[in-house]
């Protein structure tokens, strides 16, 4: 058996005001009332060039346990274990230093919607801080290294409607950590509230969830010839 890993990234974007103008300008090419120029500075976290890393996650789905490499810019905290996942401060630099020098040991990553934003994410902001990856998070779309549960779901787009990890875990009775009342989109306010323990927590729901999903797919989904 492979050794597995699961990884889940949050991220911010950056404050608007600290880009050139003509970037302002390109970003706003096509807003033109002020809910579309409000829309695209809320959504500045969903590009690496636009965004920053504040949280990555990473579980072993046989052990369940883990950790979660976060950023505490103008708090120190100490290393903390709970429940099996470690919690570990560090600059944006220093948590995707830790996770290369992880993710070097596995031989399958598990994502979900990974293919389209957490690895992208992570190796052009990886690139950003001259860090070299120790893993192809992006192989052939069909080479099961990198398992995206979004990918493998919608059976590599024949199934046009894409769903979110929410709907998913919905769908299939597993739990969700939408159900907790933290979004994806509420990581932002509480970066700027200085909760950022709260964040690497919220991260580690997805984990457990993109994990689970995971088992439900390779159980019922994922089809294995008779023998």
């Amino acid at each position: 058996m492979p050794k597995r890993i699961v990884v889940d990234i949050e991220t911010i974007g950056k404050e608007f005001d600290s880009f050139d103008e003509i970037t302002k300008e390109y970003l706003l090419k096509f807003a033109e009332s002020d809910e579309e120029i409000q829309a695209v500075k809320e959504g500045m976290g969903f590009s690496p060039l636009t965004g920053e890393i504040v949280a990555i996650g990473m579980l072993n789905p046989e052990t369940d346990k883990g950790v979660v490499y976060y950023r505490s810019p103008d708090t120190p905290q100490e290393d903390l274990e709970e429940e099996g996942i470690e919690y570990t401060a560090d600059t944006e630099e220093g948590i995707l230093t830790r996770f290369w020098d992880t993710v070097r040991h596995y031989d399958q990553f598990i994502t979900f919607n990974g293919r389209s934003f957490d690895a992208p994410f992570l190796l052009i902001r990886s690139a950003f801080h001259k860090i070299k990856p120790t893993k192809d998070l992006m192989p052939n779309r069909y080479n099961l290294s990198h398992a995206d549960l979004l990918d493998l779901l919608t059976f590599y787009g024949a199934v046009r409607r894409k769903f979110s990890l929410h709907m998913w875990c919905r769908a299939f009775g597993i739990k969700s950590p939408k159900e907790e009342g933290v979004t994806g989109y509420e990581v932002s306010d509480l970066f700027k509230q200085g909760q950022y323990l709260d964040i690497a927590k919220y991260c580690v729901g997805d984990l457990y969830a993109t994990k689970d999903l995971f088992n439900y797919w390779n159980d019922y989904v994922k089809f294995r010839p008779h023998s």
